[in-house]
């Protein structure tokens, strides 16, 4: 029995290659893929060869504890049915449709402890966003939004627009995204957002802080996430928050250097900025909050916010060279691709 999987085999270059399935070992089950999502961020960067050699992929990830140098297998978020269990392994397993932490096979072992059960409510291509709803949840947690307060999202790619999402469910006094690709900002408009600006012209810095004050803003915005994967962005946000204003730092620039303005109103602004990384628990709240935890309350938002509209294109895996080249040429036209796994060439 084979399997299709997707390599990165250098900068801009994605090959799919057939390879023997990986057979049962006791304690471990077979998943058959139904779909997994491209992570349009982390995956880019190391598509395009951004992303430092030196690092691991995620320790925190049993599928993931390579490196990040060529080749290498990479993806997080795939989805499928158990089709076969190892000695010792719950009868309860069996056809069981889980998600899973997972790089783009067409079948994988995995052990229960790293897979998720899908609960009935959620659809395939619902369930394919676990992993970006839980970096979402993660994000609202280390912002900790107030009541009443001004909030900025920098960044509308698949991350920022389920953050966006979040960030609706809460009582703001207004929510404002930026979002170079105008469809972006028409689907940022249509899940809540108030305003949606493109930071590209040269006149945003004046249009935010202007959609700021029509808000009600004395001073600018409470909360800026900086999630757009461009380090230039940081001057914007340093901008649009206000003075012991927060700023949290979704993206990962990977080799990508940032240049920042701290001589001008930084300095006397007590401005707060936060890295924000999934892989981890705040601090703050790691004495109540633990990892599965908030995992099971992005599963909770998933059927809340239904994010499957976001879903723009679907390409068979053994076509999963011409996806990363969409979304690497033409990043305006696409926000969530999947790559199908159900065809026949895909077994």
């Amino acid at each position: 029995m084979n399997r299709h999987a997707v390599y990165f085999t250098g900068p801009r270059k994605a090959e799919v290659r057939q390879e023997p399935a990986p057979e049962l070992r006791p304690g471990t089950v077979l998943v058959q893929s139904v779909y997994s999502a491209i992570s349009p961020g982390t995956e880019l960067m190391i598509y395009r060869g951004n992303a430092p050699d030196d690092l691991p992929a995620d320790a925190s990830i049993t599928a993931l504890t390579g490196g990040l140098s060529f080749p290498l297998k990479y993806g997080y978020a795939a989805v499928g049915n158990v089709i076969s269990l190892g000695k010792g392994v719950d009868p309860s397993w069996e056809k069981q449709r889980v998600f899973a932490f997972n790089p783009h096979e067409t079948r994988f072992l995995a052990s229960p402890a790293d897979l998720v059960r899908i609960p009935d409510g959620i659809s395939w291509e619902e369930a394919t966003f676990l992993a970006n709803m839980e970096t979402a949840v993660n994000f609202v947690h280390d912002g900790r939004p107030l009541l009443g307060e001004l909030v900025v999202v920098i960044g509308q790619g698949v991350v920022g627009l389920l953050t966006t999402m979040l960030l609706r469910l809460f009582p703001l006094a207004g929510l404002v995204t930026l979002e170079p690709f105008p469809r972006r900002r028409e689907v940022s408009l249509s899940i809540g957002a108030d305003a949606s600006l493109d930071p590209s012209t040269a006149g945003a810095p004046g249009e935010i802080i202007a959609a700021l004050e029509k808000m009600g803003a004395i001073d600018r915005a409470d909360l800026v996430y900086e999630l757009s994967g461009s380090p230039d962005a940081l001057n914007l946000a340093l901008i649009a928050t206000g003075a012991c204003g927060r700023i949290i730092i979704g993206s990962w620039y990977g080799k990508k250097q940032a240049t920042l303005d701290l001589g001008g109103r930084f300095h006397r602004s007590r401005i707060e900025i936060k890295s924000s990384q999934v892989s981890t628990v705040d601090p703050r709240l790691s004495g109540r909050w633990s990892k599965s935890r908030r995992l099971s309350i992005a599963l909770e938002m998933l059927a809340k916010v239904s994010p499957a509209a976001l879903v723009t294109h679907r390409f068979s895996i053994t076509d999963a060279t011409r996806a990363y080249e969409l979304l690497d040429t033409h990043p305006d036209d696409a926000i969530q691709v999947l790559l199908d796994h159900r065809s026949p060439e895909g077994a």
